[in-house]
C-alpha cells in the first residue's frame, strides 16, 4: 500500500486494524503462557504433599518433575508381570462396584486410545454433506465401518468423526457411503487448523 493511499485511511480505522493485528499476535502467546502455568501449578499443587517444603520453595515445576518420574516409574512397574498382577487384581475390584467400574472403564479406554494414537492415527480427511444435502462438512476418516453395522448396512461404509469449531476435541461419530465422500488433499494436521479457526487458516495448495 502506497503512503498516499494509506493516509486517505481514517485515522480511526487505522488504529483498528493495527489494534485486532496486535490481538491476533498477542492472543494466542498469552493464552498459551496462561495453560501453560495453569497446568503446571495445578501439577504442582497435587503432588506438593510428596515434595519436601524446601523443594516446592526453591524450584517452581518440582511438582510437574515429580509426576513424570511417578508415572514412569508407575508406567515400568505396569510392564513387567508383578505390576500387571497388581494391577488387575486392583481392575477386579473396581469391577464389582457397579457406579465405578463404569467409569473406570469409560476413562480407561479414553486413555488408552490417547496413548495408542500413533498406531490408530486417521486416516484422512473428507468432505461429506452434513447435516444436511448441500451443505458440506470436514471430517477425518477413523476406519472403515465393521462388526454389526457392516453386517447390517453393508462395508461400503466409512466411520468418520466430525469434530466441532473450535474444540475439534468434540464431535460426532458419522457412518457414511464412501460414493458420498470426497477425499481431500489436504493432511489431518491442516484439517484441524482450518476447524480450529473457523475457516481463517486455509492449507497452502502447492
Amino acid at each position: 500500500m502506497s503512503e498516499e493511499s494509506s493516509q486517505k485511511i481514517p485515522l480511526v480505522r487505522r488504529l483498528r486494524n493495527y489494534f485486532l493485528t496486535g490481538l491476533v499476535v498477542a492472543a494466542p502467546i498469552a493464552i498459551t503462557i496462561w495453560v501453560s502455568t495453569w497446568f503446571v501449578q495445578s501439577v504442582d499443587s497435587w503432588f506438593a504433599p510428596f515434595i519436601p517444603t524446601f523443594l516446592k520453595d526453591s524450584l517452581p515445576g518440582i511438582g510437574l518433575i515429580a509426576s513424570l518420574i511417578i508415572l514412569t516409574a508407575l508406567g515400568a512397574l505396569a510392564a513387567n508381570f508383578f505390576g500387571r498382577t497388581i494391577l488387575e487384581f486392583g481392575e477386579s475390584l473396581l469391577d464389582r462396584v457397579p457406579v465405578i467400574r463404569n467409569i473406570y472403564g469409560a476413562v480407561k479406554q479414553i486413555f488408552e486410545t490417547v496413548a495408542t494414537q500413533s498406531n490408530k492415527n486417521f486416516k484422512g480427511v473428507v468432505l461429506f454433506e452434513y447435516p444436511r444435502k448441500d451443505i458440506w462438512a470436514l471430517g477425518f476418516v477413523t476406519t472403515e465401518a465393521k462388526g454389526e453395522i457392516a453386517d447390517k448396512k453393508g462395508d461400503n461404509l466409512l466411520c468418520i468423526f466430525a469434530p466441532t469449531t473450535p474444540n475439534p476435541t468434540s464431535g460426532y461419530l458419522l457412518f457414511v457411503p464412501k460414493e458420498d465422500t470426497i477425499e481431500m488433499d489436504m493432511t489431518v494436521e491442516e484439517a484441524a487448523k482450518l476447524i480450529i479457526s473457523a475457516g481463517l487458516v486455509i492449507p497452502n495448495k502447492d
